[in-house]
């Protein structure tokens, strides 16, 4: 049997247990505009990374900062406050940083 008839089968094995019934966008169009749009050669790298939820340090840093903000605003104690802001200027700093390191790269 070939490695293509061998993967065939448990293609239709797991649809046949319905491991395919849940599937994120089940049903919808697929936009394959941003994939297209990007250069050839970095297309697979970011299909991976994008298919796994994996995203740049800048983004998770961009997240975390916003978190902190929030954080900040909703408490009352002066104390959790400054620890807050501590942690927030941390994270300004590195996203500052792997900002200017994506710049020299660019």
């Amino acid at each position: 049997m070939s490695l293509e008839n061998i993967i065939d089968k448990l293609i239709q094995d797991a649809i046949g247990r319905g491991e395919f019934d849940n599937l994120r966008g089940k049903g919808k169009p697929l936009d394959l505009t941003a994939y297209f749009n990007m250069p050839e050669d970095l297309r697979m790298a970011y299909s991976v990374l994008k298919s796994n939820q994996i995203v740049p340090e800048e983004v998770d840093l961009i997240r975390e900062i916003a978190n902190l903000k929030r954080q900040i605003s909703e408490k009352k104690d002066e104390s959790e406050k400054r620890a807050l802001s501590r942690k927030l200027n941390d994270k300004t700093l590195a996203l500052d940083l792997a900002l200017a390191r994506y710049k020299r790269r660019r």
